[in-house]
């Protein structure tokens, strides 16, 4: 992700000028160009596919919508995450979502992912944080490139995902290399490595 030039904005601004637009999120303010590229946006897209197969089969009332913001009362930050999985039995209870595609609750949210991109410190210290003041169950940080930070992914660094868990008040984190069988307590029975997912983003 490149950092636009500074403008410190609501968040309520921010979704009126920049909702419908998937190059931006909010983060304390700051507008934050997204970037990805096309390596990025496979990986993702594969993982949401995997989800969504997941899903068709087993788990009718999830959602993996098209766009979507997440946006942290209280505070002027609003995530753009690169899958979300959703509750739909709970979007009743969101405020904004039968105007505009906005998450506000963290019973709504069931799974986030993120690909990491270079500001990778976002990813793996800022919206963990937010993540699990949320209560976001499940958070997948998704480093097919193995940029992150050693006190994250170890050393000698390489490409790893780390599945978040909520535990309480806490993420309990487990890391996945190579053909490790990735383990997920919102979808228990996805059979899918770290290879596998990595892969996607070869041509």
């Amino acid at each position: 992700m490149v950092q636009a030039p500074p403008k410190s904005i609501t968040v309520d601004e921010f979704i009126s000028q920049y909702g419908d637009s998937d190059r931006y999120e909010l983060i304390d303010g700051e507008l934050i160009e997204m970037e990805p590229t096309g390596p990025h946006e496979q990986v993702a897209g594969f993982v949401g596919r995997k989800f969504n197969v997941e899903i068709d089969q087993k788990y009718p009332h999830y959602l993996i919508p098209h766009r979507c913001l997440i946006k942290l009362l209280g505070t002027a930050t609003a995530f753009r995450p690169d899958v979300i999985v959703l509750d739909k039995t709970q979007l009743a209870n969101e405020p904004l979502w039968q105007r505009e595609p906005v998450i506000t609750l963290g019973g709504s949210i069931k799974l986030v992912a993120e690909v990491v991109s270079t500001n990778w410190q976002n990813d793996y210290a800022r919206k963990s944080e937010d993540y699990v003041a949320l209560g976001v169950p499940e958070y997948w940080i998704i480093d097919y490139l193995g940029v992150g930070g050693r006190e994250y992914i170890g050393k000698p660094k390489q490409p790893t995902i780390t599945i978040c868990t909520l535990v309480e008040d806490e993420y309990h984190k487990q890391l996945f290399r190579n053909d490790d069988l990735l383990v997920s307590q919102i979808f228990t029975e996805i059979k899918l490595t770290e290879n596998q997912v990595f892969a996607a983003s070869k041509l």
